[in-house]
């Protein structure tokens, strides 16, 4: 399929300021080097404010496609480097918005599979010191894929991501995020993926009716 541009971690810090009150999270992300330890609900290194919203083993591992940052450096007029979306994978080669629920990567000595997309909250705004970037996520339909682990390992810049198996629903991230965020006649179709984590299918399930 590609590869991994770079890897990236941070921890949890002030980003800005929420209705009056401090803002803290760990979207703010820098590449690292050498092999990173991939485990439990984690890469070494990497952290989440709010456990209830983020992380978890339905949103272990976030990857986003470096060539999503570059059309996004056009479109803001400004530099959009490697982990500025929070992901902790920066990926060549490879459509995360475009993989489909349930299909598995190896990637270095980890398997990773695709589970659900990015749903933006207001940090996303913080981040890029712009409320409307939610809005304008949401439409760009580019959200980039969270992946559960399914095998614990190591990965690194430079390893390749390496399809193993994709399932034949064809649900795929971007159409599960545009049905969530831009147009509930998606939902129903979204119900064909079996691999969607419980909550979210239960969530989509209940929208739908």
């Amino acid at each position: 399929m590609g590869e991994l541009v770079s890897v990236n971690v941070g921890r949890p810090t002030a980003i800005g300021t929420w209705r009056g009150r401090p803002a803290v999270s760990a979207i703010v992300k820098a590449p690292v080097t050498g092999p990173v330890r991939v485990a439990g609900v984690n890469l070494a290194g990497d952290d989440q404010a709010d456990r209830r919203v983020h992380g978890g083993p339905d949103k272990a591992v976030y990857a986003y496609a470096r060539e999503d940052e570059d059309w996004w450096a056009d479109e803001l007029g400004a530099a959009v480097p490697s982990g500025a979306f929070g992901e902790n994978l920066t990926t060549s080669g490879v459509d995360c918005s475009n993989a489909v629920i349930g299909e598995r990567w190896r990637v270095g000595s980890t398997l990773l599979e695709v589970c659900q997309p990015r749903v933006p909250c207001f940090k996303l705004g913080l981040r890029f010191g712009d409320p409307g970037m939610l809005k304008r996520f949401a439409q760009a339909s580019r959200p980039g894929a969270y992946l559960r682990i399914v095998e614990e390992g190591e990965l690194a810049a430079g390893d390749a991501v390496e399809l193993l198996d994709r399932p034949g629903h064809g649900v795929t991230i971007r159409l599960v995020a545009d049905a969530m965020l831009l147009d509930e006649r998606l939902l129903a179709r979204a119900l064909d993926a079996p691999q969607l984590p419980d909550d979210l299918r239960d969530w989509i399930a209940e929208r739908a009716e």
